[in-house]
C-alpha cells in the first residue's frame, strides 16, 4: 500500500511538472489571436519590400544602394540569441502535448512514479562504502566532456571549422535551455537528498536551488552527450559521449547524491533537450543526423547562412 501511494505521489509530481512547463504555452494561445496575422502581414510587407529594393537596383546605374538602413534593420546578435532561446522553450513545453510524444508522455510518468515509489528501497541496497571513488568518477567523467565540448567550441572560433563551430554553438544554446528547465523544477520539486531529513527522498520540503529533484549532474551531462552524438553520429563517438553521461549518473548515485529517479527524469530531459536543440538548428549537410534546414542561423549578416550552405 506504501508503495501504491509512493507511485501515485510520483505520478502527480510529474503531472505538476509539466503543467507547471506549459503554463507559458498557454499564455501565448490567449493572447490577441490578431498578433499572428499582424506579424505576418509585416513580414510579407518587408519581403515585398526588399524584393523591390534589389529590382530598383537592377534598373538603376549599378550604383550599390546604401548597406546602412538594411544593416539597422538587422536585429542585433544578442537580440537574436534571446529570440531563439524563448522559441525554443516554448518548443520544448510543448513537446509533451503533441499527439505523438502521448505515449512516450505515459512511459515516462510510469518509469518515474516507480522509481519514486522504489527509491527508498534502492537507497538501501546500494553500498556504503567507497563513497569518494564513486564521486572521483562522476567528477572525471562531467569534467572529460566538458573539456571536449569546450575544445570543440573553441577550436571552431579559432579556425573557423563551420562543424566545429555548429557543435560548440549548439552546445552552448542546449546548456541555456537545459538551465532554464533545471532551475524551475529544483524550486518545484524542492525534494530533500538521500543524505538529507529522513532520508526518504520527502518532496516539497526545501524549495530552493540545489535540491535532490532532477539529477542536475545527469540533465546537463547527456544534455552535452547528445549534441556530440548527433553532430558527430559515429559509434566510437556516441560510446564515449554517453558512456561519459552513464558515468555521470551511475557515480551521483552510488555516491548517494541522488536518488535513481532523480537520475532518471535528469537522463531523459538532458537527452531529449539535446536532440531538440540539434534537430532544430543544425545546417543542412554538416551532420549526417540532420535533416532539417534551419532558417534561423545566428550568424552575423557577414557571414555565410544555413541557406547558403544549402545552396537555396
Amino acid at each position: 500500500m506504501l508503495i501504491h501511494k509512493r507511485a501515485v505521489r510520483g505520478v502527480w509530481l510529474s503531472l505538476a511538472v509539466i503543467g507547471v512547463f506549459s503554463l507559458p504555452v498557454v499564455a501565448q494561445q490567449l493572447q490577441d489571436p490578431n498578433r499572428a496575422s499582424l506579424i505576418g502581414f509585416m513580414e510579407n510587407s518587408a519581403s515585398a519590400g526588399n524584393s523591390a529594393l534589389e529590382a530598383g537596383s537592377d534598373v538603376d546605374s549599378g550604383t550599390p544602394q546604401s548597406s546602412g538602413t538594411a544593416s539597422g534593420q538587422q536585429p542585433g546578435l544578442v537580440s537574436r540569441s534571446i529570440k531563439r532561446t524563448l522559441r525554443d522553450q516554448k518548443e520544448l513545453y510543448a513537446a509533451p502535448f503533441k499527439k505523438s510524444n502521448l505515449k512516450w508522455d505515459a512511459l515516462f510518468l510510469a518509469g518515474t512514479g516507480g522509481l519514486i515509489a522504489a527509491d527508498r528501497h534502492i537507497r538501501k541496497a546500494l553500498p556504503d562504502s567507497n563513497l569518494g571513488v564513486y564521486h572521483a568518477i562522476s567528477n572525471s567523467s562531467i569534467a572529460s566532456i566538458s573539456i571536449v565540448s569546450g575544445g570543440i567550441w573553441l577550436y571552431g572560433r579559432k579556425k573557423e571549422h563551420e562543424h566545429a563551430k555548429e557543435a560548440g554553438d549548439l552546445e552552448l544554446e542546449a546548456l541555456v535551455n537545459t538551465f532554464l528547465i533545471y532551475a524551475p523544477m529544483q524550486l518545484l520539486a524542492g525534494r530533500e537528498r538521500p543524505d538529507e531529513g529522513t532520508g526518504n527522498g520527502r518532496f516539497w520540503i526545501h524549495n530552493r536551488f540545489n535540491s535532490s529533484f532532477p539529477g542536475g549532474h545527469s540533465m546537463f551531462t547527456f544534455t552535452m552527450a547528445s549534441v556530440l552524438a548527433h553532430e558527430y553520429p559515429k559509434p566510437w563517438v556516441q560510446f564515449l559521449s554517453y558512456g561519459a553521461a552513464t558515468g555521470v549518473t551511475a557515480g551521483r548515485l552510488l555516491g548517494r547524491n541522488h536518488f535513481a529517479s532523480d537520475l532518471l527524469v535528469g537522463s531523459v530531459l538532458g537527452y531529449f533537450i539535446g536532440s531538440h536543440i540539434f534537430h532544430s538548428h543544425c545546417k543542412f549537410g554538416l551532420s549526417s543526423s540532420c535533416h532539417s534546414k534551419d532558417t534561423s542561423s545566428l550568424d552575423l549578416p557577414d557571414q555565410p547562412s544555413a541557406s547558403v550552405a544549402d545552396g537555396r
